[in-house]
């Protein structure tokens, strides 16, 4: 199959690395003595979750998004919401790992196809997990909406990516993620084809139909090669 794409396209988060935010937060609140509990973290989620969905919709920048899901934890410690999501980021960069299968994914389309990310994350985060894991070797382009201006879905940040990959056609270029809302839909109206990472977490809304769905990377692997 792979021999109908020019170019792929990945997500960062759950797509190519882990995302545990709550190991991440636990660790960075065991720097200020606090244990962070279950319910901490869903009072946090319940703060960030409409945060992220302001900001795919282009109603918050990514510097609001960074320290307004931080306010309420830097009023009790009496420190810049800042500083807090600085401390939080390096701490998810400090365990990151990739998904099972990435590695090998990445080594069997690397002589194909030109390979790039599009992330709705932060560049500090995503460089570190590069570095981290050895992966960025692999990519011929990184687009990350907070340098860009714009997050997924956004049609513009796909299309700037492959004006960054030259000559890469929107049918000849297969987009892959786990979020449908962002990552499918985004794709889909671009005119790529997708293929949905399914962890089993969330539901495909009947508006949004992917080309392809797998549970693991092994699984598109096999799809591809």
């Amino acid at each position: 199959m792979i021999k109908q794409f020019d170019c792929i396209l990945f997500d960062a988060d759950e797509t190519l690395f882990e995302f545990d935010a709550y190991i991440g937060l636990n660790k960075m609140f065991a720097q200020h003595g606090i244990t962070f509990s279950l319910e901490d973290y869903q009072n946090y989620q319940a703060l960030n979750k409409p945060l992220w969905t302001a900001y795919q919709q282009h109603e918050i920048d990514a510097e609001q998004l960074k320290t307004r899901r931080f306010d309420p934890w830097a009023k009790v410690l009496n420190l810049p919401a800042s500083t807090l999501n600085q401390q939080f980021l390096a701490s998810m960069a400090e365990i990151c790992q990739p998904l099972p299968g990435a590695k090998a994914l990445l080594e069997a389309i690397a002589p194909h196809v030109r390979i790039g990310i599009i992330t709705n994350g932060f560049a500090d985060l995503l460089h570190a997990r590069l570095a981290s894991t050895g992966f960025g070797d692999y990519f011929q382009v990184l687009t990350i909406s907070e340098q860009f201006g714009l997050a997924k879905p956004a049609p513009e940040i796909f299309q700037h990516t492959l004006e960054q990959l030259e000559g890469c056609q929107p049918e000849r270029t297969l987009m892959v993620g786990d979020t449908p809302e962002s990552d499918i839909a985004g794709g889909i109206n671009a005119g790529m084809k997708t293929c949905w990472l399914d962890h089993g977490d969330k539901t495909l809304p009947e508006t949004i139909k992917p080309d392809w769905q797998v549970s693991t990377l092994s699984a598109l692997q096999a799809l591809l090669v």
